[in-house]
């Protein structure tokens, strides 16, 4: 399977979206040309808005169309969809109960030589406290097009973190998907690996087969909706396996390790240790650096399985 670049994905299938829907429309704050979305704006010129550098605005304008019976995809850096503009999504679009898909783009590490500044390792966090929003994270671009699709189908705001860059394909062209419920990549009986997007989804497939030649059966799973919370699927194999790793492109505080603590500390207490951000600001760096530095890589899922295990 060959790579594809997120963003580009991202744009075909609003365009095809699009045209069966008159309803889709994009906004972006000066970001056209970084996502791609420039290829929409051609092909429906009356349906594409650039707002500028003002992505409390970018969130304003959306609400308005999605009173006015739009369903308008706003995207920006992950960064400023969340920490900036994060009052008028909570009032505006979701306190208002109105229909706006927010994309935050280039989540945690992703966003590389865009430093500390515009590394967003805390959107799940603050996006986790709205009340009824979706959030969701695809791991690859055939999970992205099924979930976008059910996004722009349902009723109600979403928070999207997307990678712009290539990933790594994970799944086959037609696999199925569903907002709300996690995928199941391998079964297993020793412990439960839990992880969310593209670039840890993909470390924990080296993991899992790391553990396997060491003789450790790991059940994997993709949590790309971190809300709602597939939960009935996390207590079967927490209660399975009787251990839990997760792992995210995220701070732990907050995160899907957070998530999936609650859920467990209320129905089924389970050793469980998370790989993630510790408490730390995002810096300057390549991304293969920056995984190395912050320890999300398939090592440090290994390192922190053996240790659940361990106790």
């Amino acid at each position: 399977m060959a790579t594809q670049e997120m963003r580009s994905v991202y744009v075909e299938t609003l365009i095809a979206l699009a045209e069966r829907d008159e309803r889709i429309m994009v906004c972006e704050a000066d970001l056209m040309r970084a996502h791609g979305t420039t290829k929409f704006a051609d092909r429906f010129p009356g349906r594409a808005v650039d707002v500028g550098v003002a992505e409390a605005n970018l969130v304003g304008v959306s609400a308005g169309l999605s009173l006015g019976g739009k369903i308008p995809f706003a995207a920006t850096f992950g960064c400023f969809a969340s920490r900036r503009a994060f009052d008028q999504f909570f009032l505006s679009a979701n306190y208002a109960r109105l229909n706006v898909k927010l994309v935050g783009t280039d989540p945690g590490v992703t966003a590389a030589f865009n430093g500390g500044t515009h590394m967003p390792f805390e959107d799940v966090g603050l996006m986790r406290m709205v009340p009824g929003l979706t959030i969701f994270e695809p791991a690859d671009p055939v999970s992205l097009r099924a979930l976008m699709k059910q996004s722009a189908s349902m009723w109600g705001c979403t928070y999207m973190r997307l990678p712009r860059k290539s990933v790594e394909p994970i799944y086959e062209e037609g696999e199925e998907f569903t907002l709300g419920k996690g995928k199941l990549l391998f079964d297993g009986d020793d412990v439960t690996i839990i992880a969310m997007g593209g670039l840890l989804v993909g470390e924990a497939i080296k993991a899992h087969e790391m553990l396997a030649e060491e003789g450790i059966d790991a059940a994997l799973i993709d949590m790309h909706t971190v809300k709602p919370l597939d939960e009935e699927l996390v207590l079967h194999h927490a209660r399975k396996s009787g251990a839990v790793v997760t792992a995210e492109n995220h701070q732990i505080a907050g995160g899907l390790g957070a998530a999936v603590a609650n859920c467990l500390s209320c129905a089924c207490p389970t050793p469980m240790r998370m790989v993630g951000i510790r408490d730390e600001f995002g810096q300057v760096g390549t991304q293969a650096w920056l995984q190395q530095h912050y320890r999300l890589t398939a090592d440090e899922i290994v390192t922190q399985v053996k240790d659940v295990l361990n106790k």
